[in-house]
């Protein structure tokens, strides 16, 4: 039943997070491209996850899909070219059925992140999922393992202490914001621009907002700065300001889903005529980069760029490793539970199916029955009735607890020669149903990613 999950994609392990930019599939036209793409390839479901750390493609396979290794197609549908002979198979990772799960509830967990246990993670796996959603790119299959994905961040988050302290990327970018702001409060008390609307600057504004740092929202659609600084009480302005305009800043934290640069030499020229004793501090959590790295060079202004907060983060990975076990158990006991929901989920039509055929049945015989006992009263009629109806429930049980066993542990064609045994009707009236219910979810094919 898991077998036809699959995920393709590419992380901060093989050339650091800045690089990762060169992956990532822009917003424009992205729900057509994916459309395009898994219909090309025999995909039933497919969605897009970008973050900070990875860009991932994650999918569900048709029954014509077949065994392809799809890492060439996605690299070249991530990079606009194909890829050279073994290029995408060294770059891009894969997996597949029970690993593809296993896989996103790491991810969602942030079991797989640089920063072990950071928390915007989960943000972003249901910003995928929503986006994919309103594409119209997932169905029932992809639904269930987001949202089994989520449950299972949720149930580590609530069960262990993984989460505890600046472990998230943001919280880390906010902890130097939060230390420049302590050296420059005596000489020069100066607020912090946080620019983008994001979960990375939101957990910074919590941060922040903690540490009582003074800070304004900064953001290319001035309404959505406008809700998250109504928040905290704080300023706003639009990007288009910020850039022409300048204030006076001690530090810039940038998370933006900006192609190229936003800040750049005109920005520090404009803000050293403002008084302003030092350049700021830039953290740039952007991918690709908000901040001109070049730029910051020759202002002067530190830049503290994702590879360095991703490094900063795998140091702290240790101390919560012995955390991370419990919640690798968490994830261990979910998987066979995701196979049983996508069971229940994809053919609960068939077994309501065949409860149908057997409460009609006992009706129909307790019918026959009551036509040779005219003598009884309705109450002896309604008692008969409900003890039919008893027997069908029971006599139901059995089968659908078979049919569940095939599905979950029987071989490819297990159903189908179960429903073959059967009388002639009762098949007919079962097989459609399975039909529909397996073209949703899939067969128990092996392919591979």
């Amino acid at each position: 039943m898991l077998d036809e999950f699959g995920i393709v994609g590419v992380s901060w392990r093989q050339d650091g997070s800045e690089a990762l930019a060169r992956y990532a599939l822009g917003e424009s036209d992205q729900s057509e491209r994916l459309r395009a793409f898994g219909h090309d390839r025999g995909l039933r479901e497919i969605a897009y996850l970008e973050t900070c750390n990875r860009v991932e493609v994650i999918f569900l396979r048709g029954t014509e899909a077949g065994n392809r290794d799809l890492r060439p197609a996605v690299y070249a549908l991530l990079t606009g070219r194909a890829a050279q002979p073994g290029e995408a198979e060294r770059i891009l990772k894969a997996w597949q059925g029970e690993g593809a799960c296993e896989h996103l509830f790491l991810v969602a967990a942030g079991l797989d992140s640089a920063a072990l246990g950071e928390t915007e993670i989960v943000g972003q796996v249901r910003a995928s999922r929503d986006l994919a959603r309103d594409g119209g790119l997932i169905g029932p299959g992809l639904e269930l393992l987001f949202e089994d994905a989520l449950r299972v961040a949720g149930t580590v988050r609530d069960r262990t202490r993984l989460a505890e302290g600046s472990i998230s990327l943001a919280e880390l970018a906010a902890d130097h914001i939060l230390k420049r702001h302590a050296q420059t409060l005596a000489e020069q008390p100066l607020p912090t621009a946080l620019v983008g609307v994001s979960p990375m600057t939101e957990r910074a504004a919590l941060s922040l907002d903690k540490a009582g740092v003074p800070f304004h929202v900064v953001n290319r659609t001035l309404s959505k700065a406008r809700a998250l600084a109504r928040r905290f009480g704080v300023p706003c302005q639009s990007l288009e300001r910020f850039q022409a305009d300048p204030p006076a800043v001690a530090a810039v934290l940038s998370a933006t889903g900006a192609r190229t640069p936003i800040i750049g030499e005109p920005f520090f020229a404009r803000l050293a005529t403002k008084g302003v004793n030092r350049p700021p501090l830039c953290v740039d959590m952007g991918v690709p980069p908000d901040i001109d790295p070049a730029a910051c060079a020759k202002a002067g202004a530190r830049r503290i760029g994702m590879d360095e907060i991703v490094q900063e983060a795998e140091c702290n990975r240790e101390a919560r490793l012995a955390q991370a076990a419990d919640a690798r158990e968490l994830v261990d006991v979910a998987l066979p539970q995701l196979r049983e929901r996508l069971t229940d989920r994809l053919y609960g039509s068939l077994f309501a199916n065949l409860q149908a055929h057997y409460q009609a049945t006992a009706r129909s015989g307790a019918e026959r029955l009551m036509k040779s006992l005219r003598h009884l009263d309705v109450e002896d009629r309604e008692a008969i009735s409900s003890w039919a109806t008893g027997q069908a429930k029971r006599f139901a049980h059995l089968p659908t607890v078979g049919i569940r066993s095939l599905l979950l542990n029987g071989p490819d064609g297990a159903l189908d020669a179960f429903l073959d045994g059967l009388d002639s009707k009762l098949a007919a009236e079962l097989r459609p149903t399975a039909t529909r219910s397996a073209a949703h979810g899939g067969s128990n094919d092996d392919s591979q990613a």
